[in-house]
């Protein structure tokens, strides 16, 4: 028996079999299907912001974990310990050596048998074990992704814009809403003030003027910009909204009894919502 394989075994057999939690923000995990699937800018995104590290490894090995050592294991899945030697830090504080070993579940063929991944790269979204150097915890058991060059390129550009400083807060609901109408039928104005993990001022303002198109626009400072302009798809700003806005507005966010205001009110929201698009994940 060679050293690497004694190493190998004797490794798995030490390793704590424990997924890293995901946090309030991950997405749902993907589907059995997501190896063939490429994953959504939402899923990218929701990786991104629960892992501790991005990293881009190479396999070296892999040996498929006893169902009764794998809890939680879906159905339709194999949990896998992994040796990995480490390509490159896309993202986080970490010191990451040559090799690293981890668990992730993928799914298996019509035989039950789980993709054969030696020498294939992936991306890994993870965080390291507190003094075990070399073991990663995926943030989810599924955190794994494969080193796509497209998918990596999309990748690079969402960890460059969450790390910037003025990256979007992220949103956790809608606070107060007014609504206005104008001198002219037809004409009316509603601002909507959202809540922030960090109380960081955000607001949407929308405008209804006869015989235009209703103008929409968010504003991510305190101050509330007339002109501001909806985020553009596939961007952090368009997945602070997409992604976490309530579909309707909470009854305690309005400011005025007035039946028409509230209506009208409502009526921009819906018009926010679709303009927005749907927030898709592999998940569902």
């Amino acid at each position: 028996m060679s050293k690497h394989i004694s190493g190998f075994r004797a490794a798995l057999a030490a390793l704590p079999l424990l997924f890293a939690g995901a946090g309030p923000a991950a997405a749902q995990p993907l589907r059995a299907d997501a190896a063939v699937q490429a994953p959504t800018y939402a899923d990218l995104v929701d990786l991104a912001e629960a892992a501790g590290l991005v990293a881009r490894a190479r396999v070296v090995d892999q040996a498929t974990v006893k169902p009764e050592r794998a809890p939680g294991l879906a159905p339709g899945r194999a949990r896998l310990f992994v040796e990995a030697q480490t390509e490159a830090l896309l993202t986080g504080q970490a010191a990451l050596g040559e090799s690293l070993r981890y668990l992730v579940d993928m799914p298996v063929n019509a035989k039950g048998k789980p993709p054969k991944l030696k020498k294939s790269s992936v991306l890994l979204f993870a965080r390291a074990v507190p003094g075990r150097p070399g073991e990663l915890q995926l943030v989810r058991p599924d955190a794994q992704l494969p080193a796509d060059p497209q998918i990596e390129s999309r990748l690079r550009a969402i960890l460059t814009d969450l790390a910037a400083p003025d990256a979007p807060p992220r949103i956790t609901g809608v606070r107060d809403v007014i609504s206005v109408p104008g001198n002219l039928a037809g004409e009316s104005e509603t601002q909507m003030f959202l809540e922030t993990r960090q109380g960081d001022p955000v607001s949407l303002t929308i405008l209804r003027r006869p015989g235009m198109e209703p103008q929409w626009g968010i504003s991510w400072s305190e101050i509330v910009d007339q002109s501001a302009r909806p985020p553009e798809p596939e961007t952090i700003e368009w997945y602070r909204l997409a992604c976490f806005l309530p579909r309707g507005l909470p009854a305690d966010a309005y400011l005025q009894d007035n039946a028409a205001s509230r209506a009208q009110a409502e009526a921009d929201y819906e018009l926010v919502i679709e303009r927005l698009g749907a927030c898709e994940r592999s998940g569902g």
